[in-house]
């Protein structure tokens, strides 16, 4: 099948937004299909500088289309649109309801990936122009508590045949072969002490607060806090520095590519989210989210801690994660140091964790999407 997704993150860059664009794309096309990349910007793309930062080994064509703020990338879509046509797309892939509606105008079958619900003033009607438009289409759900909270917020109905719940996913192949958590400590030049990782962003609702407690707490425990955009990093370390915490090490961002040695490093791995999580947008993902790093945790082999966020237990369970009460300091300390003296619970969780996330690959992900999208036909 000729896909073209319509992307309109920014490329390259650090958001998990743009990690997902690039991982969807390289499944696809691992799948047989003749994916393109759509996205706004100019300039070359170099592709060696793609995979690493991406972690992506199998390549796609893509192409960029000039972006105006002013016009609100509307020039972008219709650009993106027009070429896709051109280019006989069978159909449209995008994150983006504005692209979804305009490719329905033009009588082109798409596939709209939500991660939230709709925003904005327009959000809520042009979304029931899309899900009337008597078209081929299906819309994919980062979670079944996404549906529910459209379907309660919209008042609307989502069609069974045309809705598929997808979690995001993991290159489980790079997961495969990690060395032991000593000898990652080793190949990174950290101490060879009991180490706890949290990897992603360091936006508002992120638990970070709560570690620096934990670190206080266990000193003997080396803490290390891998990605971050730089003014975050320098912050937090100027945050550190004034606090006198020495235990905790701000890598800064590290590339997908070789993040999977360090939550290899790990002997707990950390997801401390908040009642309230923004994203790089500065939206709330609280209620409906499905971090990356949950899924790279689990792959990564290492006991996992978090937060007991409701919308993570479409995943995680007892069996496989350790949880805590969310934003209680208490409860994540107990269960914290309960994890530090019991190697056999952690390896445990590990080991569930680790066979659970085979049905989460990206290529099974996109297959089951792709399957729903035929089948719908």
């Amino acid at each position: 099948m000729k896909i073209a997704y319509i992307a309109t993150s920014n490329i390259p860059s650090s958001t998990a937004n743009s990690i997902q664009v690039m991982k969807v794309c390289q499944a696809l096309t691992l799948l047989g299909h003749e994916t393109s990349l759509f996205i706004p910007g100019r300039g070359e793309i170099k592709w060696d500088d793609l995979s690493h930062q991406y972690g992506v080994s199998t390549r796609f064509p893509i192409t960029r289309f000039p972006s105006s703020k002013r016009l609100k990338r509307f020039d972008f879509i219709y650009a993106a649109l027009r070429q896709a046509k051109k280019d006989h797309a069978d159909v449209i892939y995008t994150r983006m309801l504005w692209v979804a509606v305009f490719a329905q105008l033009r009588h082109i079958p798409v596939i709209l990936e939500l991660h939230d619900l709709p925003a904005g003033r327009m959000g809520n009607p042009l979304f029931k122009r899309y899900l009337r438009t008597d078209s081929k289409k299906m819309t994919v759900l980062i979670t079944r508590a996404l549906g529910r909270v459209i379907e309660e917020r919209f008042g609307v109905r989502l069609p069974e045949k045309e809705c598929i719940v997808a979690p995001d996913g993991v290159d489980d192949s790079r997961y495969t072969s990690l060395p032991e958590a000593a000898a990652a400590r080793s190949k990174l030049g950290l101490q060879q002490v009991t180490t706890a990782v949290y990897s992603g962003g360091f936006y508002k609702g992120r638990g970070l607060e709560l570690l620096v407690k934990l670190a206080k707490d266990f000193p003997a425990v080396q803490f290390m806090w891998v990605g971050g955009k730089p003014e975050a990093v320098a912050n937090w370390q100027t945050i550190l520095e004034d606090q006198g915490i020495q235990n905790i090490r701000l890598t800064g961002f590290v590339p997908n590519q070789e993040l999977p040695i360090y939550q290899a490093a790990a002997d707990i791995l950390l997801m401390p989210f908040g009642k309230t999580v923004s994203t790089s947008s500065g939206s709330n993902t609280a209620d409906v989210c499905s971090p990356l790093k949950m899924f790279e945790y689990m792959a990564a082999g290492r006991a996992i801690l978090t937060s007991d966020l409701p919308v993570l237990r479409e995943v995680l369970n007892e069996k496989n994660a350790c949880f805590y009460a969310i934003e209680d300091y208490a409860d994540l300390k107990v269960k914290f140091e309960a994890l530090l003296n019991n190697a056999s619970l952690r390896d445990s969780l590990a080991g569930q964790a680790r066979s659970d996330v085979r049905q989460y690959t990206w290529q099974e992900r996109m297959r089951k999407i792709m399957e729903a999208f035929t089948e719908g036909s």
